[in-house]
């Protein structure tokens, strides 16, 4: 490339540049302008949101732990739950949903469809939808959990299998092993590590929905924060929100130990 090429090329990626940036801040103009967004408002409700959270939502109130206890043991338990149920049929599902593993391409794209549909719907709609059906509780939070859990891990599990080692997989064949015998000997050890891992790392995610799933029915710490919040009794709400925190993070931590000792 000679000098008279390189200055060509040099420009015109300069004024590539250019008109990425002037596309990029018309977008942010345009959906600014769209979502009603300003600075200035922005700026003007930081003083009150201090206020707020330091007057009205601050110190905890740490009398009302007592009575949190039992919705956060709920939290826990919808959580478990969710993780096992949905663990278990995700992990059936993703046999099917996998390419080096569905028996048949046209069954692979109709799981992966369906499982899409779980995951691809919002938490909060499919619990606003299950209590339309079946009313307020703690059984619908349970629910929602597992649908997004089969979503998730479905297409996770899948991935897991799609990067085994197929020459595990081709021996067990050429000695003559059937599916099922290919699976459990070849596929299933080496999808092991990566199905605990990724059910732990729902377990996690679900602490986390379980109060969304709450605060609009499904029951747990996040319907009890929902009602104090309705309530005004913002330092029992802030008592709710600390316990929660503790929770995710001691969820956090043991499950991080244990997919390390595993993985």
């Amino acid at each position: 490339m000679n000098a008279a090429q390189l200055q060509s090329a040099r420009k015109m990626k300069r004024t590539q540049t250019i008109l990425f940036v002037i596309v990029l801040l018309a977008l942010i103009i345009w959906s600014s302008i769209g979502a009603e967004f300003s600075l200035g408002a922005l700026f003007a409700g930081v003083g009150e949101s201090f206020r707020f959270i330091f007057f009205d939502f601050l110190p905890p109130d740490l009398s009302s732990l007592s009575q949190l206890i039992e919705p956060a043991l709920q939290t826990l338990y919808m959580s478990v739950v969710a993780m096992v149920i949905g663990s278990i049929v995700a992990g059936m599902l993703s046999f099917l949903a996998a390419a080096t593993t569905s028996p048949h391409p046209y069954l692979q794209v109709l799981v992966r469809a369906a499982t899409s549909l779980f995951r691809n719907i919002p938490v909060i709609i499919w619990t606003i939808l299950l209590v339309a059906a079946f009313g307020l509780g703690a059984v619908v939070g349970t629910m929602s959990l597992i649908l997004i859990s089969i979503g998730m891990l479905t297409r996770s599990f899948a991935e897991v299998l799609e990067e085994i080692d197929m020459g595990q997989v081709e021996a067990v064949r050429a000695a003559g092993g059937s599916y099922f015998q290919v699976l459990s000997q070849a596929v299933f050890p080496q999808f092991l590590p990566g199905f605990i891992g990724w059910s732990l790392y729902n377990f996690e995610i679900n602490v986390r929905a379980s109060t969304i799933v709450g605060m609009v029915g499904g029951g747990g710490l996040g319907f009890i924060l929902q009602s104090k919040l309705k309530l005004f009794q913002y330092q029992e709400a802030s008592m709710a929100v600390l316990l929660v925190l503790v929770i995710v993070l001691v969820v956090e931590t043991i499950t991080n130990r244990v997919r390390e000792r595993i993985i």
